[in-house]
């Protein structure tokens, strides 16, 4: 699954939906959480179970972020979304794979309930948002078979340690929220699993949105959240390989092919290793 860019979308709000939907996104992220009002959520709930319902052809992943466990509505949000058209849910506020099970045990019964294969619904994790979740952050190892993704949050982390602010003067992200950025890429990768960096607040900034994704990009994020249409183009291009990247991707590749065994290859005048040839197997990987 693609997950280069993933946009969140109220789910009681049908004109953003539609406008969401012709973007160049690679999932949408229909929301139940955070951006639905507590009197809405039964509405947005119903309206996002009756989208699912269109059967019409998308180029784009459906994930549903449903209410977190404290709220007392997850099993609910669950009961009325789990059904055929859904790719995934992106799971909020989860203290650590314990979470994750709790839900994929539901997600069986559900899938059998509604003639689903089990397995079909994967799971992203917002793995961040408790001061707990970030002691746990290794249990992601070996992970759960839905699991495909890890993000980082750090609006809901700050409310959680009573910070007064996650930003520095100059708009980087103090240390607390630097350590919990790392700490998701690198559990990302222990796990195998997607590392997703968080969301750009300041969706008028493209320029700083555009700057912020090729450091993410460099140092190892594979996509990113957006939260605002005019995001994703700009994420899409900063996540997906160039053309460039990709031809050195092949060479590598095909020389390592030719020669079996070897662990040093020189090509085009530069040394390759077997670190090398891993990203290079990433970078195809990305683009197939």
């Amino acid at each position: 699954m693609k997950l280069r860019s993933m946009l969140f979308v109220p789910g009681d709000s049908e004109k953003k939906f539609a406008k969401a939907r012709a973007t160049a996104a690679d999932a949408l992220i229909l929301d139940l959480e955070d951006s639905v009002a507590l009197e809405q959520k039964a509405t947005a709930r119903d309206h996002v179970a009756s989208l699912l319902n269109d059967n019409t052809p998308r180029r784009w992943s459906f994930f549903v972020r449903p209410n977190p466990f404290d709220t007392g509505l997850t099993y609910e949000d669950l009961a009325a979304v789990v059904k055929p058209g859904l790719g995934g849910l992106l799971i909020p506020k989860a203290d650590g794979a314990h979470d994750i099970a709790r839900i994929a045990e539901e997600l069986d019964r559900l899938e059998a309930a509604a003639g689903m294969e089990i397995g079909t619904v994967k799971i992203a994790v917002v793995a961040t948002e408790t001061p707990i979740a970030m002691f746990n952050l290794a249990s992601y190892t070996p992970p759960h078979p839905r699991l495909i993704a890890l993000t980082w949050g750090a609006e809901d982390l700050a409310a959680a340690i009573g910070a007064t602010g996650n930003k520095e003067d100059d708009g980087q992200w103090t240390s607390p929220y630097q350590m919990a950025r790392n700490m998701c890429l690198f559990a990302s990768a222990a796990a195998g699993v997607l590392p997703l960096d968080t969301l750009y607040a300041n969706f008028r900034d493209a320029e700083g949105l555009e700057a912020d994704c090729r450091r993410a990009r460099r140092d190892g994020f594979l996509g990113r959240i957006a939260i605002h249409p005019d995001q994703v183009d700009i994420i899409n291009r900063c996540f997906t390989p160039s053309d460039a990247e990709i031809s050195e991707a092949r060479k590598i590749v095909n020389a390592f092919a030719a020669h079996p065994g070897a662990g040093t290859l020189g090509i085009d005048g530069k040394m390759f290793d077997i670190p090398h040839l891993k990203a290079a197997q990433k970078t195809l990987a990305s683009v197939n």
